[in-house]
């Protein structure tokens, strides 16, 4: 988990900082429970950017929580070619949220139709690490 003092959250399709309340999520709420959950980041792989999904899998590998051998699933899911250009497509500037659960199933299907068992193995092995850590937070920023 990281404690981030100055970052600010993504909510809704908008960035926010913490002390930027949006209205749904003050109605019947008291500002010190609003405080205390504005601040809160959770892992979401249905919908983050191959950056964030980088980010992840590199805390996860520097915690001791995922060996460089688990994470090779998770890094080929980070890759994306230019289909005109055939190029790699830069990870820091693509924020295209994907659905990397998804991904991941529609990976196992491919490679259990190719006859790939240790490919299914692995990616299935990565679906399950996504489950167990869905909705885990990851992330608290303290300012007021």
């Amino acid at each position: 988990m990281r404690i981030d003092a100055g970052s600010y959250l993504y909510q809704g399709g908008q960035t926010a900082s913490a002390a930027t309340p949006s209205p749904a999520s003050t109605q019947d709420a008291k500002p010190d429970a609003y405080a205390l959950s504005a601040g809160i980041t959770k892992t979401d792989f249905k919908g983050m950017t191959r950056q964030q999904l980088a980010d992840w899998m590199n805390d996860q590998i520097v915690s001791g929580e995922m060996s460089l051998d688990e994470s090779t699933s998770f890094l080929g899911m980070t890759l994306k070619i230019d289909a005109q250009t055939m190029q790699p497509v830069d990870m820091a500037s693509d924020s295209t949220l994907v659905n990397f659960m998804d991904k991941a199933k529609q990976g196992i299907a491919g490679a259990l139709s190719r006859g790939d068992q240790d490919g299914a193995a692995r990616l299935q092995a990565a679906l399950a690490t996504m489950q167990r850590y869905q909705g885990q937070v990851t992330g608290i920023d303290i300012r007021a």
